[in-house]
């Protein structure tokens, strides 16, 4: 069982910033990956931003050159830096681990980002 809790979203203003994190109860480095993903209003969830556990990154095409994944091992913990935010990017933002060798991912409640025009 693995527990995640994001925290940082809020209202912005376009072209403003927001760092997003997401702490999990256990060891990130026993997870095959871990993401974000996001959802707008009557849209499906879609992929944001992933790392996996060798450090390998993925962006979406929306987001890339404007937001950027990492993670402190230390702190059990992801963070999504988001810059020059767009009121397109307004979702609510999830949290995703895959824990190795397990049959199922873990999400996290979600964060709600607002991003005014």
């Amino acid at each position: 069982q693995v527990q995640l809790v994001e925290s940082g979203g809020g209202l912005v203003q376009a072209g403003g910033s927001l760092r997003l994190s997401c702490v999990a109860s256990g060891s990130i480095l026993s997870m095959n990956y871990m993401a974000w993903y996001r959802q707008a209003p009557g849209k499906q969830r879609e992929s944001v931003a992933v790392i996996t556990s060798g450090g390998s990154l993925n962006y979406a095409d929306s987001v890339k050159g404007r937001f950027t994944i990492s993670r402190d091992n230390a702190k059990n913990t992801v963070y999504l830096q988001m810059n020059s935010l767009k009121p397109e990017d307004t979702a609510v933002y999830y949290c995703k681990a895959d824990p190795r060798g397990s049959l199922r991912a873990y999400w996290g409640q979600g964060t709600q980002v607002t991003v005014s025009s």
